[in-house]
């Protein structure tokens, strides 16, 4: 269904993560070519984690666009260090995948 994109690089005292989610992000307020709604479903939840404690948990809705990306930085992590990735939609559905700093 969706994929993760991540890449972290670690830096002068803080790693700095950049992240593409592909989803769809359907608001449920778009019609399709029929002039139908197009049903919403857009994730709902994201969360990194490293060293088993979350560093960034985003709450999102349907404004947010197809396919988001999101960039942050965040202290105490180092190259060779697991970043774990994780979503979960309004349907249910969910992703996640594990980057390693660099």
């Amino acid at each position: 269904m969706a994929s993760i994109r991540v890449r972290a690089i670690a830096g002068d005292g803080s790693v700095d993560v950049q992240s593409l989610i592909q989803h769809p992000m359907d608001s449920g307020f778009v019609k399709d070519s029929k002039g139908k709604l197009i049903p919403p479903h857009y994730i709902e939840v994201v969360t990194f984690e490293h060293a088993g404690k979350p560093v960034l948990t985003a709450l999102w809705g349907p404004a947010v666009s197809k396919d988001p990306y999101l960039k942050f930085s965040f202290k105490g992590g180092k190259k060779g260090d697991t970043l774990k990735i994780s979503w979960v939609d309004n349907l249910g559905k969910s992703d996640s995948t594990d980057a390693k700093i660099l």
